[in-house]
C-alpha cells in the first residue's frame, strides 16, 4: 500500500495535478478571504468556508479523473493486478495519495483564523471544527469521485460521472423539497431507484442475471411493504434524498457543535465508496 501511495503522491506533483489543484483552492480561498473577512471585517472565517465550498465541483472531478479510469484506458491496470499486493491496498493507497494531497492546502488554509486573529476577535473553536469539517466533506468527495473514475475506462466520462453525482450532491437538499411527499410517489421513486441500483449492479458484475434478480427482489420488497403498510413511504423518498446533501452535513460545525452523527456520517460515506470501489475494480480483476 505504501508503494502505491508514494507512487501516486509523486505523480501528482510531476504532471501538475496537484499543484493545480493546491493553488487553486489556496486562490479561490485568498479570494473571499480578503473579500469578506478583511475588507467586509468579519472575523467568522467558518462563513468563507461555507461560501467557498462550491469549488469541489470543479477540483474533485479534475483530482480523481485519472486515479483509475486512465490506468484503465493505458491498460496499466493489468500492472497493478500483477502486483504482490491486495486490491484494497491498492485502492486505499491511491485514495490516500489524493486526501494528501488534498489536505497539503487545508493546513495553509488553518492558518487563516490566526491571520485574522491579528485584525479582531476570532473564535478558534467554531474556526477549527469548520476547517476540520470542510476536511472531512473533501475526503468524502474524494472517495465518491474514486469510485466514479473505477467505472470508466474515459477520463472524460469519469469527470462527467463525478461532476454529476456532487451536483445532485450539492443540490440533493432542494431537490428533496420538490418531490411529493405522498406514500405512492415514493413508492414509484423507490421503484425507479431500484432500476438505478440494478443498472449499477450490472456495469459492477456484467452479470444480467445477478442484476435481473437483484431488481426483481428490490422490486418485490418494496411491493409487499407498500401493500401492508404505505404509510411507511409517506415522506421517505424526499428524507432519503435529503439524506444524500454532503454538503449539509457541516452545518452544525459552523455554529461551534462538534457533531459525531456528521463526522460518522461523512466516515461512512467513505468507507462505502472505497469499499465500492475496491469491488468494482477486484471484479475487473478477475473478468
Amino acid at each position: 500500500m505504501l508503494v502505491i501511495y508514494r507512487k501516486e503522491l509523486r505523480s501528482y506533483f510531476t504532471n501538475m495535478t496537484g499543484i493545480i489543484f493546491a493553488a487553486f483552492l489556496l486562490l479561490v480561498n485568498g479570494i473571499y478571504t480578503v473579500a469578506y473577512n478583511l475588507n467586509g471585517g468579519y472575523p467568522q472565517y467558518e462563513y468563507t468556508l461555507n461560501i467557498i465550498e462550491f469549488v469541489f465541483l470543479i477540483l474533485i472531478p479534475i483530482l480523481t479523473m485519472r486515479s483509475l479510469a486512465d490506468e484503465r484506458s493505458r491498460k496499466t491496470d493489468q500492472l497493478l493486478y500483477s502486483l504482490p499486493v491486495k486490491m484494497s491496498g491498492i485502492i486505499i493507497g491511491k485514495y490516500l495519495a489524493m486526501v494528501t494531497v488534498f489536505t497539503l492546502p487545508v493546513i495553509l488554509m488553518a492558518l487563516v483564523p490566526l491571520i485574522l486573529s491579528i485584525f479582531g476577535t476570532v473564535n478558534f473553536a467554531t474556526a477549527y471544527s469548520s476547517i476540520f469539517a470542510f476536511w472531512l466533506m473533501g475526503s468524502a468527495l474524494i472517495a465518491i469521485g474514486m469510485f466514479c473514475s473505477s467505472l470508466t475506462e474515459s477520463v472524460i466520462i469519469s469527470a462527467v460521472l463525478s461532476l454529476g453525482a456532487l451536483i445532485f450532491c450539492f443540490l440533493a437538499g432542494g431537490i428533496a423539497s420538490m418531490i411529493p411527499s405522498s406514500a405512492a410517489a415514493s413508492f414509484a421513486c423507490f421503484s425507479a431507484l431500484a432500476v438505478i441500483v440494478a443498472l449499477i449492479c450490472y456495469m459492477m458484475t456484467e452479470n444480467p442475471t445477478i442484476s435481473g434478480v437483484l431488481f426483481a427482489v428490490i422490486e418485490l420488497v418494496l411491493l409487499v411493504v407498500y401493500l401492508i403498510n404505505a404509510s411507511l413511504f409517506e415522506g421517505a423518498f424526499p428524507a432519503l434524498v435529503s439524506s444524500l446533501d454532503v454538503f449539509d452535513r457541516v452545518s452544525e460545525f459552523r455554529e461551534g457543535i462538534f457533531d459525531l452523527t456528521g463526522v460518522l456520517y461523512y466516515l461512512s460515506v467513505i468507507f462505502l465508496f472505497v469499499f465500492f470501489t475496491e469491488k468494482n475494480m477486484e471484479k475487473r480483476r478477475w473478468s
